[in-house]
């Protein structure tokens, strides 16, 4: 069944139909409040990357002029971008909201998580999140995925139930029928929701120009001292990089997504307006984490096993 966004985006939903992007972020003000109409204790997952950006803006939109009836929940590797942590903190303390942090850092600290060969900690993400949940009761976690952005999670719904142990199951996936959604669980289980669903990246970008949303200045092209490893462009820093053999040289680059800095690559790239990125983005031929995350590398299932643990 054709959703009103997409009947939107294809010209087919009448004259007096919304834009695509109108439609866009009607479908997710909408899931906001589904939410804050049917959960006890929601969350937002952000981590200062545009697409959780984009999520908190549609979120002071849902309630304005009230506050969010929403805290914040970052997953903290140890190996941010400092531009992104520097960009979370000063939007928390603009909006007055409350920030939870599950650090990564902390569990290495206990014993309870190992560093990888590899140096990337994205896939150690799992355990503090899940744990987080957990303990602050969480029944409903906002992420900012797409359907767009890698096939695992194409096959998510918009209301992704999870057990006690945080997994995902994709044969429990409920039907969503005319937008209708099913926010029903079991006591320790939660449900994850996905606002940005049927986005793309383009249509992000498309609306952030409209709204003129600030982003941190990585989006954009910059100069930065990098190394080649993968076929991708690492930022070196205290996470293991480069290793020998690996040069670091100076570049132009921009960042499509925002992640751990060890498994985060940059592109080549002049663009360094909003314009010149949404001219950049019509015409590419990869994703974004098909372009730039080593972490969905691993294995041609890597996302979606790193789902069914608990992982978004």
């Amino acid at each position: 069944m054709t959703t009103t966004a997409e009947a939107a985006r294809e010209g087919t939903a009448g004259p007096y139909a919304l834009s695509h992007l109108d439609a866009l972020e009607s479908e997710a003000v909408h899931i906001f409040r589904e939410v804050a109409g049917e959960f006890e204790r929601p969350v937002i997952l952000f981590s200062g990357g545009k697409d959780s950006i984009l999520m908190l803006h549609l979120a002071l939109k849902a309630f304005a002029p009230a506050a969010v009836p929403f805290s914040l929940l970052h997953v903290d590797t140890g190996h941010n971008f400092p531009e992104v942590l520097d960009y979370r903190d000063r939007t928390v303390e603009r909006h007055g909201l409350r920030l939870h942090v599950a650090s990564v850092q902390d569990y290495i600290d206990r014993g309870v998580l190992k560093e990888r060969p590899d140096g990337t900690r994205n896939p150690l993400q799992t355990l503090p999140l899940t744990e987080k949940i957990q303990a602050e009761k969480f029944d409903a976690v906002f992420g900012g995925g797409r359907r767009d952005e890698e096939k695992a999670r194409a096959k998510e719904r918009v209301f992704s139930l999870r057990d006690e142990f945080s997994q995902w199951d994709p044969r429990r996936q409920r039907p969503e029928l005319w937008n209708l959604y099913n926010g029903r669980h079991a006591p320790g289980e939660h449900v994850r929701v996905f606002p940005l669903s049927n986005w793309t990246e383009l249509d992000v970008w498309q609306y952030i120009a409209r709204e003129g949303i600030e982003l941190p200045q990585i989006y954009y092209a910059h100069e930065r001292e990098v190394f080649a490893r993968s076929g991708m462009w690492l930022t070196a820093g205290e996470w293991g990089g480069p290793k020998d053999g690996e040069t670091i040289e100076k570049r132009r680059v921009r960042y499509r997504t925002v992640g751990d800095m060890s498994c985060t690559g940059a592109v080549d790239s002049d663009a360094d307006s909003i314009e010149k990125v949404i001219a950049e983005i019509a015409v590419t031929r990869l994703t974004e984490r098909g372009a730039t995350r080593a972490d969905d590398k691993m294995s041609e299932a890597a996302m979606e096993d790193r789902k069914r643990e608990g992982y978004f």
